[in-house]
């Protein structure tokens, strides 16, 4: 029933109130009752264990009510110390030199300086704790005292003023009203408020202002200067066609006095004083011009030449990023005047060269009548004592078995053996009249270069043996383009005749590839040839040492000479006097089983345009490359002509762009060769067509040719082999 009275949530005040009015009832009916059973006692003890417990919550009270008055103390304590944070903090960030805000997490300010939004005095006065941060920047956007960009809505500006809110670090400078100038800078802070910070740097932006303009103003005085120094002359127009620059050296090009150029004179006046006397000598007339200068957007480079009395100038106009332009003139007359010279040369060169064609033809006409005479005559003849002469072979050996003296056997092998000389030398010349006859038939097809080796092997192998020497052959599984029969008499005339002329050390024979070709060596340690004769081994009868090699009738190389010749298999010799000889036939590869050899379906076989391409050509020789530069910029080619690798490389850092081909002389100054320029600048600007030009035949310089990607012209320099080269690069 007490539990029932008294409510736990109540105060201890109003619980000790319930108790004291419980006490008092009970009390005014002890003494009230008149029950003798007890009764009275039995409430007198209740009503003395309620006291108790009414003594024992006003203790707990008493407590409570200390420990809220040390709160409360401590309260106002923290109070005033926050009261005495926020007022330093308020004096800290009124000492700021800058504009200070402060927005909480939910994007609303907090507090700021009295600097902040200074400069805007229409709404300086609600920028008050509470105002949200998309209301600061729309009443920020809204202000005449912002200077907007041309063009730029108060709406727009706003928008990119939040898009920008969103990253975590702000800077910005915003132009105000008066030529003044704000640096804003907004920063994060750890529990995603924002500090806005407004810094005055109009000081800053005019000394800048300042320093720009001087630095513009001198490279005014340093372009002037520059325009004045070059050799060529230049006019600068706008988007208008009005003079902006120009240079003493275009008055006196284009034959105009000098005050009559002034800044704003238009293109129409300037050309007009030289109308009458201009003359266009190439494909530009003075339509296209005129139409060039009105079309004031996307204007393509124009290069044309025109001629103003006795000068030839050439003229390039080109579009500027303002859409103005400039035009630059060359007073190219000297190197005009020279190619006209030597094309009257080359012209008068061409009649002398038609001349002696006729003449050379003529006698190449009796030349050839006379050779067939000779190859028809031999053939017969060779054919004729063949048959007499194997007949006598067949007498001599049907006496071999009947001779049993020692000496009549002797003369009768040594008759053999001369015999067999004879014959040898008739199918050798047999051979040669039908090379030179023109009439051989040829069937060219896929031939298994390791079968056919295999076999000369097999026919060799015991007469090196016989001599001592060390008969190798590298094997290959490549198959050659050629005519089985004819390839086989090559290769077996070479191996028969480094067996022959080695006495002591090897013969080794091996096929190496190349891109497209196959190149079969014979190499022996041999006496060598001399230079003075290796020319002449090809010759008919020639023998080195006829002490030596009397068997040989110095017509094995001849027929090697000429079946190359026919087959179109280039043959090479190197040769070193007490150290051997290499013999290299050059083969094209083939498919096997008669397949067709690969084809160049990927290389550039078609025909290019030349004009406005971009040669690199690296020269030391001044003549020569003057010559070429001229040559090439008559086929309308843009050539950049050097002496080196380091002025091609200095030359093609200023423009900027790589060429589209690259010429180079083999051998430069200082010891520097072109194969190293041309690997250089491949290394640099990829895989560009390149082309070594060298009066050195050495035949290792076609294998480095080969390795670095070049093609090989030789001097003198053959006209109709460079363009082609050209053209087929460009394709």
């Amino acid at each position: 029933m007490l539990t029932s009275l008294i409510n736990d949530a109540d105060s201890l005040e109003r619980q000790n109130e319930k108790l004291r009015k419980i006490t008092e009832a009970l009390m005014r009916r002890v003494e009230q009752s008149t029950d003798d059973s007890g009764a009275a006692y039995a409430q007198f003890q209740r009503a003395a264990m309620l006291e108790e417990v009414v003594r024992d919550r006003t203790r707990e009270l008493e407590r409570t009510l200390e420990l809220l008055n040390v709160s409360n103390a401590k309260l106002a304590s923290a109070n005033a110390e926050a009261e005495e944070a926020r007022a330093n903090l308020a004096n800290a960030i009124e000492t700021v030199q800058e504009g200070f805000a402060l927005f909480d997490a939910e994007e609303r300010l907090v507090m700021c300086n009295s600097r902040f939004g200074k400069h805007m005095r229409d709404i300086y006065h609600l920028f008050r704790p509470g105002l949200a941060f998309a209301d600061y920047v729309r009443l920020v956007s809204r202000s005449p005292y912002l200077s907007l960009p041309d063009g730029e809505t108060p709406e727009n500006w706003a928008a990119q003023r939040m898009l920008r809110h969103r990253d975590n670090h702000v800077v910005f400078n915003a132009r105000m009203a008066g030529s003044r100038w704000l640096q804003v800078s907004e920063h994060r802070t750890p529990d995603g408020g924002t500090v806005v910070l407004q810094t005055d740097v109009t000081d800053i932006m005019r000394l800048e202002r300042q320093e720009r303009e001087r630095l513009l103003d001198d490279q005014d005085k340093l372009i002037r200067a520059t325009l004045e120094h070059l050799n060529q002359g230049v006019c600068i127009f706008d988007r208008q066609g009005r003079l902006l620059g120009w240079n003493r050296r275009a008055g006196e090009l284009l034959s105009i006095p000098i005050n009559r150029f002034h800044l704003g004179a238009f293109f129409g006046t300037l050309y007009d004083r030289i109308r009458s006397e201009l003359r266009f000598i190439d494909h530009a007339d003075e339509r296209s011009i005129e139409d060039w200068v009105a079309h004031s957007t996307r204007r393509v480079p124009l290069s044309f030449e025109i001629g103003i009395g006795s000068r030839t100038l050439a003229v390039f106009a080109q579009q500027m990023p303002n859409e103005g332009f400039v035009m630059s003139f060359t007073d190219i007359t000297s190197e005009r005047d020279a190619i006209r010279a030597v094309n009257e040369v080359n012209e008068t060169l061409e009649r002398r060269v038609a001349e002696r064609t006729l003449e050379l033809q003529d006698a190449l006409r009796v030349a050839e009548r006379a050779n067939a005479s000779k190859s028809r005559f031999v053939a017969a003849a060779s054919h004729d004592l063949l048959q007499p002469l194997s007949a006598a072979k067949l007498y001599v050996a049907s006496l071999e078995n009947d001779v049993h003296s020692p000496e009549l056997a002797e003369r009768l092998s040594k008759a053999s053996s001369a015999l067999a000389s004879v014959e040898n030398i008739l199918g050798a010349l047999l051979d040669i009249s039908k090379l030179d006859s023109g009439r051989t038939e040829l069937n060219v097809g896929a031939v298994s270069l390791g079968v056919m080796l295999d076999q000369l092997r097999d026919e060799l192998q015991p007469m090196a043996e016989r001599k001592g020497l060390r008969f190798r052959m590298v094997p290959t599984r490549a198959f050659a383009q050629s005519d089985a029969t004819y390839l086989r008499r090559i290769l077996q005339n070479l191996l028969s005749n480094a067996i022959r002329y080695t006495q002591t050390g090897k013969v080794l024979v091996g096929a190496r590839r190349t891109a497209r070709t196959l190149r079969v060596e014979i190499w022996d340690t041999g006496p060598g040839i001399p230079d003075n004769q290796q020319d002449r081994v090809f010759d008919e009868f020639h023998r080195l040492d006829a002490a030596s090699s009397a068997e040989d009738l110095g017509l094995g190389l001849a027929i090697v000479e000429r079946a190359c010749r026919l087959l179109g298999h280039p043959l090479r010799l190197r040769s070193e006097v007490g150290k051997g000889t290499v013999f290299s036939v050059e083969l094209p590869l083939a498919a096997p089983d008669g397949l067709p050899k690969p084809d160049d379906s990927g290389s550039a076989t078609g025909i290019g345009s030349l004009h406005n391409r971009i040669v690199l050509l690296i020269e030391n020789d001044d003549n020569l490359r003057n010559a070429i530069t001229l040559t090439l910029e008559g086929w309308g080619i843009d050539a950049l002509p050097c002496a080196g690798l380091e002025e091609a490389e200095t030359l093609l850092d200023e423009i900027d762009i790589a060429p589209d081909a690259i010429l180079a002389d083999y051998q430069l100054d200082h010891g520097t060769f072109g194969t190293d320029a041309i690997q250089r600048l491949k290394d640099r600007y990829g895989p560009l067509p390149s082309c070594v030009i060298t009066a050195n035949r050495a035949p290792d310089l076609q294998q480095t040719c080969d390795r670095i990607g070049a093609a090989l012209l030789h001097k003198p320099l053959n006209l109709a082999d460079l363009r082609r080269f050209l053209t087929q690069a460009v394709a």
